[in-house]
């Protein structure tokens, strides 16, 4: 099910403490579509972050283009993160995601100060790499 932000930071907000926080990044990550052992690759791995990370994307046909993104970790709560972030952005367009704010929607969630500093740049490259697979140059064609 996707979410928009505010959405999402209704959902954190109604959990109270941090610990309930937790414990739904962990239950969002365990709802993740498994990834094909193939998409296990050097070339979807994400670089900056500790844990093991893969995202791939599949293109929906318009008219609207959209992309649905697919991912998994070998961390609980990175792959919550993923699968929040897939919340966010999957199923928009690539015009979309890049106009999303993840940023913003990161810091009003709070996770900007309840998660550690490696955590958190890992999160930020897996922003990247989804920013960096809508910006392809064959979007801008359809």
């Amino acid at each position: 099910m996707r979410m928009d932000a505010d959405e999402l930071i209704e959902t954190f907000e109604f959990l109270g403490d941090w610990e309930e926080r937790y414990r739904y990044l962990i239950e969002l990550g365990r709802e993740l579509p498994p990834l094909a052992p193939e998409a296990h690759v050097d070339a979807n791995k994400v670089r900056g972050c500790m844990s093991q990370v893969w995202l791939t994307h599949t293109v929906q046909p318009g008219p609207p283009v959209t992309l649905e993104f697919q991912g998994d970790s070998d961390a609980h709560i990175v792959k919550g993160l993923i699968a929040l972030l897939f919340k966010l952005l999957s199923g928009k367009t690539p015009q979309q995601i890049l106009e999303t704010d993840v940023n913003g929607v990161f810091e009003r969630l709070g996770l900007e100060s309840h998660i550690s500093m490696n955590r958190r740049n890992g999160f930020y490259a897996m922003v990247e790499r989804i920013r960096h697979m809508a910006a392809d140059p064959a979007f801008a064609a359809r």
